[in-house]
C-alpha cells in the first residue's frame, strides 16, 4: 500500500476547515511508519479540462495558492489511480478535497475534482473503461456526481443510511453490483464518524469498509483499487481512522 503526498499539503491556502492548521499532520504520523509514502507532481491544465470549463479554471487561478495546492492535489489523485492500475493499492492523502467540485463551479472546501480528474485521466490514457466510485463521506458528492451524470461506464454511489448497520449494509450492496468496472475508486471522507460531524461510524469500519473494497476489487478487478482523501475534520481521531480504512483496503 502506498501514500501519495506532498509537503504543501501541510500549507493554510485558506479559512476554511478543510484547509485548517494541523488537519495534516496526524494522518502522516499515524501512516508514514507503516506505509510508504511517494510525491506527486502537479496535474496539468489539460487534466484539469478533462472535467472542468476553462471559465471555472481561470476563476480558481485568481486565488495562487490555491489554485497550486489544488494543482498538487489533483495530481496526487491520478498518481494514486495509476499506481492502483499498475497493481500497487494507493490511497491520495491530499487537499483540498474535491468531490463538491463541478465542471463550471464548486463549493465545500473543494476546488477542483480530484476523484473525477484521475478518472478520466485513466479513461483518456485507455487504461480503463468502466469504474466504480464509492464515496462514502458525510456529504454527498454533487460534483463527481455531476461530472459523470448519464454515464454508462463510471458509476457513483454515496450510501445515506442514518444507523450504522444500514449504512454498512449499503457499502457491502454497492461493493457487490453486478455491473463491470475496471478499478474500484473511493472518495474517503472521515467526518461521518462518531467523533466527527456526523457521528455515526466506529474506527473498526473504516477497517471494514476497505476490506470490502479490496476483496471486491481482487474478484472483479484483479485488485484496483485507490482512495483520495475528502472530508473528516475532528482532528485528534483523523489519523487513527484514516489508518483504520488503509489496513482494511491493503491487507
Amino acid at each position: 500500500m502506498k501514500v501519495a503526498f506532498h509537503p504543501r499539503f501541510y500549507e493554510v491556502y485558506t479559512s476554511d476547515s478543510a484547509a485548517a492548521a494541523g488537519r495534516m499532520e496526524p494522518m502522516v504520523e499515524a501512516l508514514e511508519k507503516e506505509f510508504e509514502f511517494i510525491q506527486p507532481e502537479p496535474a496539468s491544465e489539460r487534466d484539469l479540462e478533462r472535467v472542468h470549463g476553462k471559465n471555472h479554471i481561470q476563476s480558481i487561478k485568481r486565488e495562487p495558492q490555491v489554485y497550486e495546492v489544488g494543482l498538487l492535489a489533483a495530481g496526487g489523485a491520478i498518481l494514486a489511480a495509476e499506481t492502483a492500475f499498475e497493481g500497487q493499492p494507493t490511497f491520495a492523502l491530499i487537499r483540498p478535497p474535491g468531490h463538491h467540485a463541478s465542471p463550471h463551479s464548486c463549493w465545500g472546501f473543494c476546488y477542483f475534482n480530484n476523484m473525477a480528474i484521475a478518472i478520466k485521466r485513466l479513461i483518456s490514457d485507455k487504461k480503463i473503461e468502466t469504474a466504480l466510485i464509492l464515496d462514502f463521506d458525510l456529504h454527498y458528492g454533487d460534483g463527481t456526481s455531476n461530472t459523470f451524470s448519464g454515464s454508462q461506464s463510471v458509476s457513483y454511489f454515496h450510501p445515506e443510511g442514518t444507523r450504522r448497520e444500514g449504512f454498512l449494509e449499503e457499502v457491502k450492496r454497492c461493493l457487490q453490483t453486478e455491473k463491470p468496472y475496471d478499478i474500484i475508486a473511493i472518495s474517503a471522507g472521515f467526518d461521518r464518524h462518531e467523533e466527527d460531524w456526523g457521528g455515526l461510524l466506529k474506527t473498526e469500519d473504516y477497517s471494514t469498509i476497505g476490506k470490502w473494497a479490496k476483496e471486491a476489487s481482487l474478484e472483479r478487478c484483479q485488485g484496483r483499487r485507490f482512495g483520495v482523501l475528502e472530508g473528516g475534520y475532528n482532528h485528534s481521531v483523523l489519523g487513527k481512522n484514516v489508518r483504520s480504512f488503509l489496513q482494511g483496503l491493503s491487507y
